[in-house]
């Protein structure tokens, strides 16, 4: 097993897992139809520690892009392995949502709303709100990876890491899931939106291509601070690289709330009339 295939098998499970239980708790006839975002919340977490446990001694089970980039910048992990890991676990992830597609294949057809399907393989703001939907994903990504590498230097019983930070997963996801659905990783969101797009899902309506980015940008900036982050104030190191992934995280933050507003106020006055 090379880590390659590690982070994409990982990856795959990690998918299989979590979209299934988006799958298994909102899509019609389904047995687990309707029992809740609790149920959501643990089936991501014990995902993600199912996974790591598959797969982390091959790989790390890094298993998304922003905890690629974290370890990168936290000085764990080579900067040159950084792109094939990221391959990897994109290749897993539409892997995993192909699965889950083929699992549930009668249930799209008796499921009626397009947002309900989309919301199996990809997240979606509650309230539609670029500036806020950005943030939410870095703060959510931000304390992701820096509890994970926070976790890391903690002495556990053998083998118990991957469950604390599958209940890290949990805690984010009842504490701070529901603004954005918590992607708090590119794979996780992007490759399965690919496949909805692909596939041919019985009354699938559109993939939201316009909101895509968001989950995708915030969660590499989120993980860039947070290990940057972590080296500074954890370890002690003066990390130049803090400051100007700050800096450019503010900027875009800024563009993003500065354009929102200039749209919202153009909009307001279309409705005047």
């Amino acid at each position: 097993m090379t880590p390659f295939m590690g982070e994409l098998l990982g990856t795959a499970l990690l998918i299989v897992f979590g979209a299934g239980v988006c799958a298994n708790v909102n899509l019609k006839k389904s047995f687990a139809f309707g029992s809740g975002w609790i149920v959501i919340a643990w089936g991501w977490g014990l995902a993600v520690a199912m996974a790591v446990y598959a797969t982390g001694q091959f790989s790390g089970a890094h298993l998304n892009p922003a905890v690629t980039f974290a370890l990168a910048f936290a000085g764990d992990f080579a900067w040159t392995d950084v792109a094939p890991y990221i391959a990897a676990q994109m290749i897993g992830a539409v892997i995993g949502a192909a699965i889950v597609y083929l699992h549930f294949l009668p249930h799209w057809k008796a499921t009626d709303d397009p947002a309900t399907k989309l919301g199996v393989f990809a997240t979606g703001p509650a309230i539609e709100h670029p500036f806020s939907n950005l943030l939410s994903e870095i703060i959510g990504t931000f304390i992701l990876t820096v509890g994970i590498l926070s976790i890391g230097a903690n002495q556990f019983t053998e083998g118990l890491n991957p469950f604390i930070v599958g209940l890290l997963i949990v805690a984010i996801g009842l504490s701070l899931g529901g603004t954005t659905g918590y992607a708090i990783n590119p794979a996780r969101d992007l490759g399965p939106r690919i496949v909805h797009f692909l596939l041919p899902i019985a009354g699938k309506g559109d993939s939201n291509w316009k909101y895509a980015w968001i989950p995708v940008v915030g969660p590499l900036f989120g993980g860039s601070l947070g290990g940057l982050f972590y080296r500074a104030v954890f370890t002690g190191e003066i990390v130049i690289e803090l400051w100007a992934v700050t800096a450019v995280t503010t900027v875009v933050l800024l563009v993003i709330f500065t354009f929102g507003k200039k749209n919202h106020t153009a909009s307001n006055q279309v409705d005047i009339g």
